[in-house]
């Protein structure tokens, strides 16, 4: 017996081990140009948020229709890749449905229950591809996912058809050489949705139908192990990241803002409160910049959370600005974060100039015009399936801006100077806030 099959399928499944390594230290890299961030608290409030959002999916059923169907997919990768674990072992071992003999019945059940979800797939990539391509729901056929964007998403679909065919293929070819009684092939018996295609394949004869049924299960396991490193470039990468980004997500209350380390440290001296490590005076070497214009300025958390957007757009679709025909999308905004990470992290490995390439996040992929346009509502972190947060990078943005450049537009200013002097947006005095409520109470005399 040729052990040629086994070698060949050792030397695929190490290439693929060897690419998703090289991708995620790539993943890594780019990731950890972002500054470092503190431990994280309430780890057990973010176990739960992780189980609840990203495996539980809590909030993609805001949305009933798409979530029913995203579901049917999501259930299918996990439960269908268990069967890829039969397919590593034959692989390896040169067996074939190694443990149908020791399931029995129990492996018929579950060959019926993969068939059934590779059908639940094919209906639903069905159904995307035709919200994408032909009814074009608006937030699909936005501006940012014009060009690759919107082939990656097409393609990704079209990836999962075909895979689920080659399911449906490979058992279809598969029982008819085992009533045949061919080689090492084992009758399963009862599969219900793959006999519905057998009739394509009886007219074949035997060497044609190994042919058949041997390039199914090829082309199955070499594509599922491709499907997984293409994950890796696409946007579907957050059925990677989306665990760890949701463990990782803003557990403060929405609309709470952070407050800026630098700052409160300078403020506390003022004050003649004490401080750990002194002014930013006392130490030049930590002294950075206020708020964020390139992604070395962001966090690592902010970073990941670009690279685990899943560009949905239900975060543009909620916002109240681009509702309104402001140029903001709060997915575009993730969307340049990680081309601009990427964009650094590639000068960086082939040894060029990083972050001095003369180029910014600020600017060169993100304009004012589009930060000044958030309302800080929160609505797109709110609407974000894996508790992705636009706003915290909108808001360091905007406060280098501020701070930095002293290039906020006019009307701002007023403002920040009245709450400077005033302690509120308008222009008069603490003393006199309450005044209106004494002209009420006198109203009431009267």
């Amino acid at each position: 017996m040729s052990i040629l099959p086994q070698v060949l399928f050792l030397l695929v499944f190490a290439i693929t081990g060897y690419l998703l390594y090289r991708r995620f230290s790539y993943l890594r890299k780019a990731i950890m140009l972002g500054k470092k961030v503190g431990p994280a608290d309430q780890k057990s409030r973010r176990w739960k948020t992780m189980g609840l959002i990203a495996f539980g999916q809590k909030k993609m059923f805001k949305r009933i229709g798409p979530a029913f169907l995203h579901l049917l997919v999501y259930v299918a990768f996990i439960i269908i890749n268990l069967e890829v674990l039969e397919f590593v072992i034959d692989g390896l071992g040169g067996t074939h449905r190694i443990f149908a003999p020791f399931l029995g019945g129990v492996y018929t059940v579950a060959m019926n229950i993969f068939e059934f979800l590779a059908v639940a797939v094919l209906v639903s990539c069905s159904i995307f591809l035709i919200r994408r391509n032909i009814t074009r729901v608006p937030r699909l056929t936005m501006t940012e996912l014009r060009g690759w964007p919107a082939l990656d998403a097409n393609l990704i679909l079209w990836f999962e058809i075909i895979l689920m065919v080659a399911i449906l293929t490979m058992n279809a070819s598969d029982q008819l050489l085992a009533e045949r009684g061919v080689g090492d092939y084992i009758t399963i018996g009862g599969l219900y949705f793959s006999r519905m295609i057998r009739p394509v394949f009886e007219g074949m004869n035997e060497t044609s139908l190994v042919v058949v049924e041997r390039f199914a299960w090829w082309f199955h396991i070499i594509g599922i192990l491709g499907f997984g490193v293409y994950l890796t470039y696409s946007k579907h990468l957050h059925i990677y990241l989306a665990f760890p980004n949701t463990w990782y997500s803003n557990l403060l209350p929405k609309g709470e803002m952070k407050n800026m380390k630098e700052i409160t440290k300078e403020v506390n001296m003022m004050l003649g409160n004490p401080v750990e490590g002194g002014t930013a005076a006392d130490n030049p070497d930590e002294m950075g910049r206020f708020g964020a214009k390139d992604v070395n300025d962001l966090s690592r958390i902010n970073l990941l959370n670009a690279f685990a957007c899943t560009e949905c757009g239900r975060c543009t679709d909620e916002c109240p600005a681009n509702i309104t025909g402001k140029k903001l999308s709060p997915r575009k905004i993730m969307m340049d974060t990680r081309d601009r990470a990427e964009e650094v992290c590639n000068s960086v490995l082939k040894g060029g100039k990083g972050l001095d390439d003369g180029k910014s996040l600020l600017g060169d992929y993100i304009t004012k015009e589009e930060i000044n346009a958030c309302t800080t509502c929160n609505a797109c972190v709110e609407a974000c399936p894996v508790n992705i947060d636009p706003l915290d990078i909108i808001l360091s943005l905007r406060r280098y801006v501020a701070m930095e450049e002293s290039g906020t537009p006019p009307q701002w200013n007023v403002m920040f100077q009245n709450i400077e002097t005033s302690f509120a947006p308008w222009k008069f005095a603490p003393t006199d806030r309450f005044k209106w409520a004494d002209q009420l109470r006198n109203q009431d005399k009267e």
